[in-house]
């Protein structure tokens, strides 16, 4: 809802909705760039889509990367995003974010002490080369509770549990916000310019429903706090929207524990098969498009087949070491024992998993994943039971390398920003453009950028 101006009790210059990873980058940014900076934010505790996560920023030409022997570039990295998203990408946003993420983990490194380090151990489908960098637990929840203690810590202003419900306008120059607490008290603030860090609409099963269908029953892993407002304020001032069917999902997500498994436990050479023991795509594809996949099958669940070599990869991972202490993950020691485990067909499985460790040795795999050379499974085995779910939507508002967003005929819309899920990504039109870490890239780079803008 767009509303007329009022007297405001209070302004500050910069005005953020949003205190995940974008709005305290943009938070912190803005601050260094000598703002008065207020962030708004609906929970008691800031979370959101980034502590459900695994807290992974890809960047290239890292000090991490150097260490670590990593050859790659922003270039290269462009490229990876580009031809995972078909090509349906804003050119300059791909050039801009692939550019600007390193600037922004050696800041945050440097700067603010975030300790950061690149995996090392294995290769995210659709990156050319490893460049996804965490913090040490590799957990979301890591990646937001730091980011809150430094923004406290330099005495920035976070106020919780204040959820805009409109935003005040003269035109498309937005002169304030107007929050409403949980005893339904209403109040205003003024600002010299906003930034949306309020992410997307995954929340919102109407709008989930209306732009992209094929998830719209899927379990959604995302903060129901996220219902488009972000979205519907653009529109109604007459920003440009792009692709609104675009979404990152997720098919390994453990069933019923509601944990996400890293998508390593795949890539390292396991596989997926489904309640009858049979593998039904090519996994290598990436966990977004698994989402589709897994839910196609019988009870739209599937099992992750992979073993402790692999498990010990993936144990990195908080979330992990989470679904193995509520026993997620079954053990055993022969293929038969794990039919047992799981109650898969044997039969199915040992034939499944055959042709799958024949495909390693050089045979043509059926579903055309790349496998020449995987490492074997080796027991003990291990899987766990999992589903497809939406994580969150890539569509958003139009804006420019410096998170400005923009009218449909690319001018500035008044002293408005976003970042994050807030703005249009770089994940192409639907599910298969995402490219792992594409939501956190967008989040870390559009936030630093538009917390350090000034207005015109």
């Amino acid at each position: 809802m767009i509303l007329p101006t009022v007297p405001f009790h209070a302004k500050v210059e910069t005005l953020i909705i949003g205190a995940g990873a974008c709005g305290l980058i943009a938070a912190l940014a803005a601050a260094e760039a000598g703002q008065e900076v207020m962030v708004l934010e609906r929970d008691a505790l800031p979370s959101g889509s980034t502590a459900l996560s695994a807290g992974l920023i890809p960047a290239a030409g890292t000090r991490w990367q150097d260490a670590a022997g990593i050859t790659d570039s922003p270039a290269q990295f462009a490229a990876d995003i580009a031809a995972k998203a078909h090509g349906e990408n804003d050119a300059a946003l791909e050039t801009t974010l692939a550019a600007g993420a390193a600037e922004v983990l050696h800041w945050l490194a440097d700067r603010h002490g975030l300790p950061f380090s690149v995996i090392t151990d294995f290769t995210y489908p659709g990156h050319s080369a490893r460049r996804m960098h965490g913090l040490p637990t590799r957990s979301g929840r890591e990646l937001i509770d730091a980011l809150r203690a430094v923004a406290e810590g330099q005495g920035i202003d976070i106020l919780t549990e204040a959820r805009v419900t409109a935003l005040h306008a003269t035109g498309s120059q937005i002169t304030g916000v107007q929050i409403t607490r949980p005893d339904g008290t209403v109040d205003s603030i003024g600002c010299g310019r906003l930034i949306l860090a309020c992410n997307g609409f995954g929340g919102n099963k109407a709008m989930v429903a209306q732009h992209m269908p094929a998830i719209a029953d899927a379990l959604y892993f995302g903060h129901p706090g996220h219902q488009g407002e972000a979205m519907q304020w653009g529109a109604a001032l007459g920003a440009a929207i792009h692709h609104p069917g675009a979404y990152q999902g997720h098919g390994n997500v453990a069933h019923p524990h509601g944990i996400l498994i890293s998508w390593a436990v795949i890539m390292e050479g396991g596989c997926q098969v489904n309640l009858h023991g049979l593998r039904f795509w090519n996994e290598a594809q990436g966990y977004s498009e698994a989402a589709r996949a897994v839910l196609a099958q019988p009870e739209g669940q599937a099992w992750a087949i992979f073993d402790a070599r692999i498990a010990g990869i993936a144990r990195q991972f908080q979330d992990f070491r989470d679904a193995e202490a509520q026993g997620a993950v079954k053990t055993a020691a022969t293929i038969a024992d794990l039919a047992v485990a799981t109650g898969l067909p044997l039969p199915a499985l040992t034939e499944t998993l055959s042709a799958f460790e024949a495909a390693k040795s050089g045979a043509a795999d059926p579903f055309g994943r790349p496998l020449s050379g995987v490492a074997p499974l080796c027991p003990p085995f291990a899987a766990v039971r999992v589903t497809g779910a939406l994580f969150h939507t890539q569509g958003g508002l139009v804006t420019d390398g410096q998170g400005r967003v923009l009218t449909p005929e690319g001018a500035p819309l008044g002293n408005l920003w976003a970042g994050g899920g807030a703005a249009c990504g770089v994940s192409g039109s639907d599910d298969s453009g995402y490219l792992s870490g594409n939501g956190l890239l967008s989040a870390a780079v559009l936030g630093f950028r538009a917390g350090r803008a000034t207005q015109d």
